[in-house]
């Protein structure tokens, strides 16, 4: 489950990437997908314009709508990949004590700034979309290789 705020931007861009990447690797019965943000804003609706963009731009197909992050995410998937501090704090808060879900950081697997937040594009223009793409896209190609290690799948 990747996390951001609205679920508009960010975790469904990585969704998608990373769905892709799933796909493409075989894994597909093996790794379950989805996002959601850890607010209210947006449930319901589809992505960003702008996130639908970058990724028809990079061949990623997008089929998504946005919903909240609730207790049980906590328990029926093994992790929560947010996308920044803030819904790191934000999600922990909505935690209950059964859960079972480890919390990453996404950009804790990005080689080129390990641990730095996945910066909203939302107030940006769509330079920023493409800067947000290339992050999440090299995050999610190593968070790949570290499920497929330590879950010991076929693939990559």
């Amino acid at each position: 489950m990747f996390v951001c705020l609205g679920n508009i931007c960010r975790s469904p861009l990585a969704e998608a990437v990373f769905a892709q990447q799933v796909l493409a690797q075989g894994l597909e019965k093996q790794i379950y997908v989805e996002s959601c943000g850890t607010a209210a804003y947006h449930i319901g609706e589809n992505p960003d314009p702008r996130t639908i963009k970058v990724a028809k731009k990079h061949s990623v197909p997008v089929n998504h709508k946005a919903q909240q992050l609730i207790t049980q995410h906590f328990v029926s998937f093994d992790y929560l990949v947010v996308m920044d501090e803030s819904n790191a704090q934000n999600a922990n808060e909505l935690r209950p004590t059964n859960a079972s879900a480890q919390m990453l950081k996404l950009r804790d697997f990005d080689v080129l700034n390990k641990g730095a937040d996945v910066i909203d594009p939302w107030f940006g223009n769509e330079d920023g979309f493409e800067e947000c793409y290339q992050v999440v896209k090299r995050s999610c190609e190593e968070f790949l290789h570290f499920l497929v290690n330590k879950h010991n799948l076929g693939g990559v």
